[in-house]
């Protein structure tokens, strides 16, 4: 029996952060808009990733900024103590986020079952959805809304790029070739492709008659692997990693033909927008975290570095359980991923 056999008046999601998984939350809040259109939605949101969905129509936000700690909580919960919501969508395991939520006035207080909800997630909630089942964690945030009443559909995103940033777009004057994105850093080293490989990467395609675009944070170590893979490159490539806003970058893998990634949140941006994506993992499992559209186009050595550490496959360990280690990256082949290229070229161009 769903929570709501009718429409609520108001409805808080909390999802603070990844970039990615914000990305998967919009689409479980949009299909709750489509069910019930006339239902007051608040999301509460990290400072980052509020710049990304700005302009999402229909939406409260009330930004939370994590680095103020206990008194960014206070703000938050000022905000809101005026509020009565019918219910509260805890998808943060995060201690952090289930303080936040005791300050938050709902009726319900919604979060995962006691078999995921890491970080005693279960202590703040007094009703939890029964997924066990689904593997990915778009799934997973479908079956909060399907927990609603809101019936579980193919996920649809709608995010809005604004006119400055198609003009920005216009601006840099990209050639009229067909372009590969290529997002080369997750949020930790070790989960990068090697460099030397991005590089011969970028090459290939180049030699296939695309242009190729790097794209990126401005975080030092991203600017630093950026030049590096330049470095390294027979041909030119347009670096803008460190130069975008992450409106401006969500335009640029709009715009590209195909996106390369590791497991990082440009790669779940580039799925809200259509844009194929190949997903290059290694240490967590892409059934659980690759780009929702393209588990085809994966690149995944994650089985067999389970395999070898635990000795066991992936089916009878914990749904989120990642391989350890700071080069299972180099386990990725050029060709294979030059063949998951082709395939998805070739597909294009028909």
């Amino acid at each position: 029996m769903p929570l709501f056999t009718s429409a609520p008046k108001s409805l808080c999601f909390l999802r603070l952060s990844a970039i990615g998984d914000v990305c998967h939350a919009v689409a479980a809040v949009q299909a709750v808009q489509r069910h019930w259109p006339e239902t007051k939605i608040t999301w509460i949101i990290g400072k980052v990733e509020a710049q990304l969905l700005e302009g999402l129509a229909g939406i409260e936000f009330i930004i939370f900024d994590k680095k103020a700690g206990y008194s960014g909580m206070k703000v938050i919960w000022q905000q809101v103590k005026h509020q009565q919501f019918d219910a509260l969508i805890h998808m943060q395991l995060a201690l952090r986020a289930s303080i936040l939520t005791l300050g938050i006035p709902a009726k319900f207080k919604v979060g995962f079952n006691k078999q995921r909800a890491k970080e005693a997630q279960w202590l703040f909630t007094n009703k939890r959805i029964d997924d066990v089942q689904s593997q990915h964690v778009l799934d997973s945030f479908l079956s909060f809304i399907e927990y609603l009443g809101v019936p579980k559909d193919q996920p649809n995103w709608h995010i809005p790029i604004a006119t400055q940033e198609k003009e920005w777009l216009d601006a840099l004057k990209l050639s009229d070739q067909r372009i590969v994105a290529i997002c080369p850093a997750a949020s930790k080293d070790e989960r990068n492709w090697l460099t030397d490989r991005y590089a011969q990467f970028a090459d290939y395609v180049i030699d296939k008659g695309y242009q190729v675009v790097l794209c990126g944070s401005p975080s030092e170590r991203e600017i630093q692997l950026g030049n590096n893979i330049r470095q390294m490159m027979t041909h030119r490539a347009t670096n803008l990693i460190g130069k975008t806003s992450l409106k401006q970058l969500l335009a640029i893998l709009n715009k590209a033909d195909i996106v390369i990634a590791p497991d990082s949140g440009p790669a779940h941006m580039a799925t809200t927008q259509g844009t194929p994506v190949i997903g290059l993992y290694a240490h967590s499992n892409p059934k659980r975290t690759g780009p929702y559209l393209n588990q085809d186009s994966i690149v995944s050595v994650y089985e067999d570095c389970i395999l070898k550490q635990f000795g066991k496959p992936i089916s009878e360990l914990p749904w989120s359980t990642r391989a350890k280690g700071s080069d299972l990256m180099k386990e990725i082949s050029l060709e294979s991923v030059i063949q998951q290229f082709d395939i998805l070229s070739s597909k294009a161009s028909h």
